[in-house]
């Protein structure tokens, strides 16, 4: 068989386009189902990634991944809840991830070193890992996506992977999707977000210690995720198109409008800003199409939605989890591709878009928390058997199991010798 660079083959079951969180659980799960998976990535991890935050949902791929002991082991941050500054009262209210589902925690962590824990595990599972190593196309034959092309950096020449199903998680960078799919944006969540880090910072008292801290403001929101002893990840999110008005620097903003907050600004009364500002814009989408033929979208590759309730990770894990249950199928059952492709590609997009639709509906500020907790129960339990309080906590741990997304069943398709699949 000929063989790439680093004795890696060139032929393989599954070829992932992005080692984080997303690719990184599709590739290991796939892998330890022993399966040839090859994972490329531009960079080197570990890598710098905003979005510290977690939610519950996310520990359900990361207990398939044999990775929840490891990352306490590692000393990430505990989350149980949150601390909202948000609606018509401006009064604080809590939730506790122990009132929506069978996760009572998720973690607040540095990006660079959780990222590198899953890929590296995705090693250990049997996927093989490439880094620096830059996607340049797809190869397409007979309108069939079969492989990549691919440069490493520091080095001449084009090298060549082919697989039977070509997986794209390479995030907001959409390697393959940007080609082969449209996308719409959520004009929405048109948003822009500046933020930093600071040390010495003031926590949240009591029992509120290790929550994050949104605190909504008339133009935008902040985020206050703590995520080491004494250092705090600070963000805030302001509408694009009024963003900067008068020539007003992101930075500028930022520290206008801490000094309109209240819990914010005195978590930041004694704190140092340990780091540069970075920024990021037009942060919600949806590609038009989720998969085709010979590929499929995982992740922010597929769609991303506004950060306010840190849903990202968990949604790209969680569909990395159900992708790779239905690939393995796939790849024993070649025939039903395109049918269990799009089972895969509806029930995520309607994970997605419930998820959005909150969101959308959350971000008017001028209502009670009771509004809130209502919104929530009207989505995920019409029939009221709990209290809207604790269907609202369900919602942002990330549904806890009950979407269709995370049950998929191709029983049908592969007769008895299938079990149900399950994320």
């Amino acid at each position: 068989m000929a063989s790439t660079l680093y004795g890696v083959p060139d032929r393989f079951d599954v070829i992932v386009i992005g080692g984080g969180p997303a690719g990184a659980t599709t590739a290991g799960l796939l892998a330890k189902r022993g399966h040839r998976v090859l994972v490329l990535d531009r960079e080197r991890f570990p890598r710098y990634h905003v979005g510290e935050s977690l939610i519950p949902a996310f520990m359900r791929p990361m207990k398939e991944m044999g990775l929840t002991e490891r990352m306490d082991q590692r000393g990430f941050e505990r989350k149980y809840g949150g601390t909202l500054v948000w609606g018509n009262e401006q009064i604080p209210w809590n939730f506790s991830f122990i009132k929506g589902g069978p996760h009572a925690y998720a973690y607040h962590t540095r990006r660079a070193d959780m990222d590198a824990l899953i890929l590296d595990r995705a090693r250990e599972l049997g996927a093989y890992i490439i880094e620096d190593a830059t996607v340049k196309e797809a190869i397409q034959e007979d309108g069939r996506v079969t492989g990549v092309r691919f440069t490493l950096r520091g080095l001449d020449g084009i090298q060549e992977a082919r697989a039977s199903l070509v997986v794209d998680a390479s995030g907001q960078a959409r390697v393959l999707s940007r080609k082969l799919s449209d996308i719409s944006w959520h004009d929405q969540l048109q948003n822009v977000a500046v933020w930093t880090y600071f040390d010495n910072c003031e926590r949240l008292p009591g029992d509120e210690y290790t929550n994050i801290l949104i605190e909504g403001l008339d133009e935008g929101w902040f985020w206050a995720i703590p995520i080491d002893k004494g250092t705090i990840s600070v963000g805030y999110v302001t509408r694009s198109a009024t963003a900067g008005a008068a020539g007003q620097s992101l930075e500028d903003l930022f520290h206008e409008e801490v000094e309109k907050s209240t819990k914010l600004k005195k978590m930041l009364g004694n704190a140092r800003q340990s780091a540069g500002f970075r920024t990021a814009r037009d942060w919600s989408y949806t590609s038009s199409r989720f998969h085709g033929n010979g590929w499929v979208l995982v992740g922010d590759a597929a769609a991303f939605v506004d950060p306010l309730f840190s849903t990202g990770v968990a949604l790209a894990t969680l569909a990395g989890s159900t992708l790779s249950t239905i690939v393995d199928q796939v790849l024993q059952h070649p025939d039903i591709e395109e049918e269990a492709l799009a089972r895969y590609s509806t029930a995520y997009r309607s994970f997605f878009d419930e998820i959005r639709t909150f969101v959308e509906r959350f971000y008017d500020r001028t209502k009670y928390k009771e509004f809130y907790y209502s919104l929530a129960q009207e989505m995920v339990d019409p029939e009221r058997t709990n209290e809207p309080s604790a269907d609202f906590v369900t919602l942002i741990s990330g549904l806890s199991g009950k979407h269709p997304m995370l049950n998929i069943t191709l029983e049908d398709l592969v007769g008895d010798a299938s079990e149900p699949l399950s994320a």
